[in-house]
């Protein structure tokens, strides 16, 4: 067993541990971020509420070097417009050569963006977001990796 599956079954055992004690949605969202962040050791991760009906994206918690430069934007703008509109994970290896990447940190070289979906799986109702400052830092594997961990965190949304 390689050391990615070993760390692939603790991280999705320490999020079901956290949202099945999740008494306070934010601060349980919180320890998300970090503990995603932690486990790709990843610049910054940051976790978005979709909200249709008011047409806007907000940031509820996020981990990292600073806030997110965009704490709230059009459901249509930007990768997370894709993920919405598309149902499916935007996974840019290079951000400066994708025309819809808005600018959080001048750092940042590679970008992946994971849906989180509804009770019924058909609307995107949450995102996850994990910056590096390496290009093509998010390989097939991790990209799987974010979405399994994008269904165990699914009851953190109400929706």
């Amino acid at each position: 067993m390689s050391d990615m599956r070993v760390d692939r079954d603790i991280l999705i055992r320490d999020l079901r541990i956290l949202v099945s004690a999740a008494k306070d949605r934010v601060a349980a969202l919180q320890s998300v971020a970090e503990l995603l962040r932690s486990s790709g050791r990843y610049r910054w991760v940051g976790l978005y509420d979709v909200d249709r009906a008011a047409g806007t994206v907000t940031n509820i918690a996020w981990s990292g070097p600073g806030p997110p430069e965009y704490p709230a934007f059009p459901i249509t703008k930007g990768l997370t417009g894709a993920v919405i509109s598309t149902r499916k994970t935007v996974n840019i290896g290079d951000v400066a050569a994708d025309p819809r990447y808005l600018t959080a940190f001048g750092t940042t070289k590679s970008e992946i963006i994971v849906p989180v979906f509804d009770r019924a799986g058909e609307n995107v109702v949450g995102t996850i977001d994990v910056e590096s400052e390496k290009p093509n830092a998010f390989p097939k594997d991790m990209q799987a990796l974010l979405e399994a961990c994008s269904k165990v965190i699914r009851p953190l949304w109400r929706r």
